[in-house]
């Protein structure tokens, strides 16, 4: 098993200084905040993530895990089998994202039922 330790490279909040800024740059986007929900309920192996967000593309799936990966948020270990056995999981930084990931996820709910 080999466990990639990722060089993490922390973001700041470069054109406003706002630490919203620095959030979203690290959980922005429409995949991201999907891939980390999804992990909260633990390990899941690359194609797993991609049957449960079929409007992406493996491409982009594998742009924005790499870039979870990078800021330290997601963990990808590899498994030395043939064919190659990859999981991520979140990382300890990666956990503390749950009260926000619930809390997008209730409140997206609300917003779906007045439309």
């Amino acid at each position: 098993m080999i466990v990639r330790s990722p060089q993490v490279q922390r973001r700041k909040a470069g054109r406003t200084g706002c630490a919203v800024e620095a959030t979203l740059s690290v959980i922005g986007g429409v995949w991201k905040p999907v891939i980390l929900f999804h992990l909260l309920a633990g390990k899941l192996r690359f194609n797993a993530l991609c049957r449960l967000t079929p409007s992406a593309t493996p491409r982009m799936m594998t742009l924005q895990l790499r870039e979870l990966e990078a800021d330290g948020v997601i963990k990808r270990t590899v498994f030395p089998e043939v064919p190659p056995k990859v999981e991520y999981e979140l990382t300890e930084l990666g956990k503390s994202l749950e009260p926000i990931l619930i809390t997008m996820r209730d409140w997206g709910d609300r917003f779906q039922k007045t439309l």
